[in-house]
């Protein structure tokens, strides 16, 4: 009977060596594990395993490998079925629809808030796929896995792909501490490896600047119907007044009440590593032709215009490209752009307005005012911009006379 009794005396004393209040014992023929803990509920789970001296070995390795998933986080059922080779079913006991409802107003009304928009445009699409993945029949069940089948569809290293990483990361943070969900869905603190690197070989993404002439040939390529005459006043915003895409939305007429001059007045606040930059005024550059034809497209005058739909999907520039793609006046502007080395985007109307300021003497200080960006930013992502201020200023000090 002693002899007998040897081998499950040498397993209950390796399995609490192993952790304090940790313990097994004989139910129904099996292993039967049990963890007490001051601090939390008792727990048990019963092991595929028959209490019998040949199954020693394989219950302790079994054992060990439930101690390592609860140490990262696992409850004890959880990590049983994990060890077993079974997903557990977190999604069932977790109310994730909820949690994005509660982690919305924790962005929209505490901490560095964001605006409604934002959280449309940048969060809710990512947050809406993730819900969906762990609802589904084979859920994600590691915060690593659901962040990379999330971004997946993206080119590693793409600005898209960083924003879906960071925000759903944020997401799990926040059920975490503040929903009490299983430490398991902490998310990785260090994404660089699930957001990647572009390949070595890939090209650049930012786009080129166009001239006027090829704008203006863009706009007048357009259908003539009125979805096409909405998206031309779109491109021609964009073009005269230098507006990221996502501008247009928050773009407005204001009036100076001395002068009774109208203006334009954009309330976009970027939020970047550098801080907020602040709603500012615009400056209209109106685009003219290669024989010098200035364009009047009266865009001031005929405010409020009737823009098309820029909030669905993954936001404005999205929409503008999507919607460019398909017109073959900008199939033809892209071959010809990538025939000279260069790249085309919605950008480019942003970086023709920037070039045209430029090229009508207009300072790069003033430039960087009415872009919206630090003069540090605006020279380092526009070369012309430090390079016709230096020629401006040498060709200053030429003009000056000499000493007498």
């Amino acid at each position: 009977m002693a002899r007998g009794a040897a081998w499950h005396e040498s397993l209950q004393g390796d399995v609490r060596a192993l952790a304090t209040g940790w313990s097994v014992k004989e139910r129904k023929g099996k292993v039967f594990l049990r963890v007490r803990q001051s601090d939390q509920p008792e727990a048990a789970v019963t092991l595929p395993f028959d209490w019998i001296a040949s199954s020693k070995g394989d219950a302790y390795t079994r054992v060990r490998s439930i101690y390592k998933l609860v140490q990262e986080g696992h409850n004890l059922k959880q990590a049983a079925l994990v060890a077993d080779g079974k997903a557990p079913k977190l999604t069932e006991q977790q109310d994730w629809p909820g949690a994005v409802e509660r982690f919305k107003q924790q962005k929209l009304q505490h901490g560095n808030a964001i605006k409604l928009g934002t959280w449309e445009a940048k969060y809710l699409p990512v947050l809406t796929d993730a819900v969906a993945m762990l609802s589904s029949s084979k859920p994600p069940t590691t915060p690593a896995e659901l962040i990379d089948r999330c971004i997946s569809k993206w080119e590693p290293g793409s600005r898209t792909r960083q924003e879906r990483a960071r925000n759903l990361a944020q997401f799990l943070r926040h059920c975490v501490t503040r929903e009490q969900f299983p430490v398991i869905w902490q998310p990785p603190t260090d994404l660089k490896d699930a957001i990647g690197r572009k390949p070595a070989t890939a090209t650049s993404q930012k786009s080129d600047e166009l001239s006027d002439q090829q704008i203006i040939d863009l706009i007048e390529s357009l259908p003539k119907d009125d979805a096409g005459r909405r998206w031309a006043d779109a491109l021609k915003l964009l073009a005269e007044l230098g507006l990221r895409p996502i501008e247009l939305l928050h773009l407005s007429v204001r009036t100076d009440p001395r002068t009774k001059e109208r203006f334009w007045w954009c309330g976009y606040e970027k939020r970047s590593g550098g801080g907020v930059t602040k709603a500012r005024r615009l400056y209209p550059l109106p685009l003219q032709t290669d024989d010098g034809t200035l364009q009047e497209w009266t865009l001031l005058e005929r405010w409020p215009l009737v823009l098309p739909p820029l909030q669905s999907g993954n936001g404005a520039a999205d929409a503008i490209g999507s919607y460019l793609n398909r017109r073959e006046g900008w199939k033809g502007l892209r071959v010809e752009q990538e025939a000279a080395g260069k790249r085309v985007s919605g950008y480019a109307f942003r970086h023709s307005y920037s070039l045209r300021g430029h090229q009508r003497g207009i300072d790069s200080g003033s430039m960087a005012l009415a872009m919206g960006h630090s003069i540090e930013v605006h020279c380092r992502s526009y070369t012309w911009a430090s390079e016709s201020t230096a020629s401006a200023a040498f060709m200053r000090a030429a003009q000056m006379n000499g000493p007498s």
